[in-house]
């Protein structure tokens, strides 16, 4: 706590007149460009390496970057993410939904770790919060990686896009550069875009394309920033040389 306070006092003096300043700019008429669902871990700063300022993004953030599927609840308004992506995209008409994975997710290893039945035995996750959470809304992803592994990484997975027409392939890591719990955390990462088109309310927006679901991955060790481009069927590093080509693949699949 005495970080916290000092750190506060810290922006009293360096960026409280700033950011005062920005609060008032977008006060009256704030246009959020995003919805951006990421991992709660504290490596993770999206408003930073995105350069976004104040009243660009609704970021919601928990324990393994997971938006539950629809089909998780009797009714779809149950918890936090499927509320923010109502205010975000039905009440202020954001356009662009992002989830944003990344490298070393304690989440991702611990759901990975899951599979022994040790871990996920159900009394494990009865006095588990953090196990039930990634039992109950990681399983579908955890389906798509054990899929991935018997195939010997090298096959590609298909998931459903916008809508249940619409599909996408995805190559995980086809390079080799990434550790086995990295390669879930890519495919979770994926599998978060197919939770996202399953409700309901989202529909009408998702069939016209009002409404666009995008995946970034983040390796915190490097600083790299992957965007999955459905024309290349893998997440590409955002550098100099592929952004001009990653900015034509946005505008032409979600102009």
């Amino acid at each position: 706590m005495e970080r916290i306070l000092r750190g506060i006092m810290k922006y009293r003096i360096t960026d409280r007149v700033t950011m005062v300043e920005q609060f008032k700019q977008v006060r009256d008429n704030p246009q959020p460009k995003a919805v951006f669902f990421t991992c709660m871990d504290s490596r993770m700063i999206p408003t930073r390496f995105t350069e976004m300022c104040v009243g660009d993004m609704f970021v919601v953030r928990n324990a393994g970057n997971l938006v539950p599927h629809s089909q998780s609840f009797v009714d779809e308004v149950t918890t936090t993410e499927p509320a923010a992506l109502e205010l975000g995209c039905i009440v202020n008409n954001i356009r662009h939904v992002i989830v944003c994975g990344h490298s070393d997710c304690k989440a991702m290893n611990l759901l990975h770790s899951l599979r022994c039945e040790e871990f996920s035995s159900q009394n494990n996750l009865r006095l588990s919060p953090l196990r039930g959470w990634l039992m109950n809304h990681g399983h579908m992803s955890l389906a798509k990686y054990q899929q991935l592994e018997l195939e010997g990484f090298c096959a590609p997975l298909v998931f459903q896009a916008e809508t249940p027409m619409r599909k996408f392939v995805a190559y995980i890591d086809p390079e080799n550069r990434f550790s086995i719990e990295d390669k879930l955390s890519q495919v979770n990462c994926l599998q978060q875009l197919q939770n996202i088109a399953s409700y309901g309310f989202l529909k009408r927006k998702l069939e016209t394309h009002q409404v666009h679901i995008h995946a970034l991955w983040f390796d915190i060790y490097t600083g790299d920033i992957f965007y999955f481009s459905r024309q290349n069927k893998r997440f590409v590093e955002i550098n100099e040389d592929t952004v001009e080509k990653l900015l034509r693949e946005v505008n032409r699949y979600y102009s």
